[in-house]
């Protein structure tokens, strides 16, 4: 055997194990790489906070791949839970914010669910939320200046119909007229009329007899 071909299968072997070495070396690179960067529940927080006069819970993602999580608030309560909601957050290395509105109550607590369907996440944030001592502030109405009430007039009492009304004429009197009283108003002969014609001529026939006297009288002297 002549030695060029043992030079040419020398080269050969070692090119094989070299590409595989270089093979290996990139896939061990991928592999950490691919772990560093894969999603983990370490990389969500959550906390209570306000937002102005309304109360949220806000949850952060900084997980640098970007991988949609699914993020679910429950609030819990004498071991019962209820959803507060459900929201999708794709997170950064900066990190991402998503907030729940949750008017939440001094001390109550919260669990927090992730879930992703790469890398399999499929846990709680460690610990919950708690929310804080004090309420979020509650803004007080502005009382507007009052204003002078306007006086108002009382209206002149109206007269009543009693008031208003003419006197009514007095009822005509239909009671006779004493004895002896004279009425210019009534007209006709009274009933007493026969004895005062007849006293008045005895009247006369007296004071006729009375000058007759004193006359006979008078020429008996001369």
């Amino acid at each position: 055997m002549s030695v060029a071909p043992r030079i040419s299968q020398r080269i050969s072997s070692r090119a094989v194990r070299f590409a595989g070495v270089a093979a290996a070396a990139t896939a061990l690179t991928l592999g950490v790489a691919g772990s560093a960067s894969a999603c983990d529940i370490s990389e969500f927080t959550a906390k209570a906070g306000c937002e102005g006069q309304q109360g949220v819970i806000s949850v952060t993602d900084v997980d640098a791949s970007g991988t949609p999580a699914t993020v679910t608030v429950f609030r819990t309560s004498g071991g019962s839970e209820e959803q507060v909601g459900s929201q999708v957050v794709k997170g950064t290395k900066e990190g991402a914010t998503i907030t729940f509105k949750e008017d939440w109550k001094p001390g109550a607590t919260y669990r927090v669910h992730v879930k992703t369907d790469r890398f399999n996440v499929d846990d709680d944030i460690k610990d919950g939320v708690t929310a804080p001592a004090t309420a979020c502030a509650t803004e007080k109405p502005s009382t507007p200046p009052t204003s002078a009430a306007p006086s108002t007039s009382t209206p002149a009492a109206k007269p009543t119909p009693s008031e208003s009304a003419p006197a009514a004429a007095p009822a005509p009197s239909n009671s006779a007229s004493p004895a002896g009283s004279s009425d210019l108003a009534e007209t006709g002969a009274s009933s007493n009329t026969p004895v005062i014609a007849g006293i008045a001529a005895l009247l006369v026939v007296a004071g006729g007899g009375v000058t007759f006297a004193l006359r006979r009288k008078g020429s008996a002297q001369k």
